[in-house]
């Protein structure tokens, strides 16, 4: 008997234990928020709420404790949620929140070090952004370049070509078969090869593609790996020892380390050739000031492996996330075909089918671009971005904020907030247009972010978009691969980013 009252009397306490746990906060002014349970905090309410949707689960759990800031604890980490519109974009101008976590999935990437640009902040971040964005717009990234415009045009025209004539070589037909096509990897080349050519002032050949096209994959293979907050490898590191696998460490792993191999040729290859009198592209200027600094400087924060990593962090947006944006504005146009009506017409009336579309015919253009615009509102890729750090303790809209609490901002609230879209449920380019012209003063989505921590790839993306799916979309009409209506949306993976699995579509030639 003693022994069952005992056994009671610890389950009692360890239930009150539990209890206390579950509703502690990091302060009396934390906003409020889901309890936390055990091992992983309120992560699984999350989860719970819409596992495929983390950020329509947090809008759901925002409505439900009556605030536009969500507080809560993910595992061990205070965690708070941007969920207001105004706030957004307040908190990313909010120079106390751009600071970055300290978590695994960054140090796995580099070398186990803090290395590159996307995961790191500080003085370390703002020497290595600004060196490389000062040095890599002279080779056409960041503002517009006649060069970087040819090797997109060039690259799309071999593209369009492989759909129109048929493969040239054997491994072109794991994308193309008679008068089909896969996406998203169908779209890779273009900006693929196109920051090769920002880096190394070349290109991969046709011949070649294959090397882009299994890139790709692997860094699918990463973005798939975890999701907007880090997923349980973030949370409970030690699983990447025990299931590797099924934690997705693997996948993230190989997937980053195919990005690293890769780049590793084109500096070992730059370093073995370079002249410290001519500087040929961005990987000479770069080896130049890492010797520079080497003699000079006691503490550089240039190296070998932040040379690695510089190049990954700006490759990664470039062989997934454009080519996602692609891919899910195809699957609209065969969700509403009249969409590819209109395109089609503007493309018809502005350029004709002499020439391909160029960025001077961006501005006569209005439709083609808000319907890029329209779908990167429509369907924000990282729902909560990724995520921030509060660098020091603060307030912030009426809560208090302690240092190290994660910041994440909830583009879909953003996005699909009904005051400020009117009809944020409907895909409607229209939204964008007004008088025959585009108005982007219309467009309050924030798809790339905003502040200091504002994607650094934005012209490149926006820029390159346009070129690559005008050109498309002059070239054929798209529809199912097996000719009937597309009736709902498909599947989404949720991931670093979200993204849509491969699918065939059929492209008939318009001229």
């Amino acid at each position: 008997m003693i022994g069952v009252a005992i056994a009671i009397l610890l389950i009692i306490l360890l239930c009150v234990r539990l209890y206390k746990n579950a509703y502690i906060k990091p302060g009396d002014n934390f906003p409020p928020g889901p309890p936390s349970l055990p091992l992983y905090g309120a992560y699984w309410i999350v989860l719970m709420r819409q596992i495929n949707n983390l950020g329509g689960s947090l809008r759901t759990l925002a409505k439900d404790y009556n605030t536009k800031i969500l507080g809560f604890y993910l595992g061990s980490y205070a965690t708070i949620v941007i969920d207001d519109p105004e706030l957004i974009k307040k908190g990313l101008y909010n120079e106390d929140f751009d600071g970055r976590l300290d978590i695994i999935i960054a140090r796995l990437r580099s070398y186990w070090k803090k290395l590159g640009i996307f995961f790191t902040d500080g003085y370390f971040w703002h020497v290595q952004r600004r060196f490389s964005l000062r040095y890599m717009r002279d080779y056409g990234f960041g503002r517009r370049a006649e060069s970087l415009e040819t090797v997109v045009a060039n690259e799309t025209k071999e593209m369009i070509d492989m759909a129109r004539n048929g493969p040239k070589y054997p491994t072109e037909n794991e994308l193309v078969k008679g008068d089909l096509i896969c996406l998203q990897h169908y779209f890779d080349v273009p900006f693929m090869n196109g920051m090769v050519h920002i880096f190394a002032r070349t290109t991969l050949p046709r011949s070649e593609y294959k090397v882009l096209w299994d890139l790709a994959r692997e860094v699918m293979l990463f973005q798939r790996g975890s999701n907007d907050f880090g997923g349980a490898i973030t949370l409970t590191p030690w699983l990447k020892d025990v299931l590797p696998g099924y934690s997705g460490y693997r996948d993230m792993r190989r997937g980053n380390q195919a990005l690293l191999d890769f780049f590793d040729k084109f500096i070992k290859q730059a370093m073995a050739t370079h002249d410290v009198k001519y500087d040929r592209h961005f990987l000479d200027v770069y080896i130049r000031k890492w010797k520079e600094e080497q003699e000079t400087v006691r503490r550089t924060t240039f190296s070998e492996h932040q040379f690695q990593l510089v190049c990954t962090d700006y490759m990664f947006p470039a062989s997934s996330a454009v080519q996602a944006v692609l891919t899910f504005l195809v699957e609209r146009l065969l969700l509403q075909p009249e969409i590819q009506d209109k395109i089609h017409e503007e493309i018809d009336r502005v350029v004709g089918c002499d020439r391909m579309p160029t960025l001077d015919d961006r501005r006569n253009m209005p439709y083609t671009e808000a319907c890029i615009r329209e779908i990167m509102r429509y369907e924000p890729l990282v729902p909560l971005g990724v995520p921030h750090r509060a660098m020091k303790a603060s307030k912030f809209g009426g809560y208090d904020i302690p240092e190290n609490c994660v910041v994440s901002f909830n583009y879909l609230s953003l996005h699909h907030d009904k005051e400020t879209w009117g009809d944020p449920e409907n895909f409607r380019p229209e939204r964008f247009i007004e008088d025959g012209q585009l108005q982007v003063s219309k467009d309050k989505s924030l798809p790339f972010g905003a502040g200091k921590r504002l994607c650094a790839g934005e012209t490149f993306a926006r820029q390159s978009m346009f070129q690559v799916f005008a050109a498309f979309m002059q070239a054929f009409s798209v529809s199912t691969a097996d000719g009937k209506p597309l009736k709902q949306p498909m599947t989404r993976i949720q991931g670093i980013i979200t993204t849509l699995p491969e699918f065939w579509v059929r492209v008939t030639p318009r001229f």
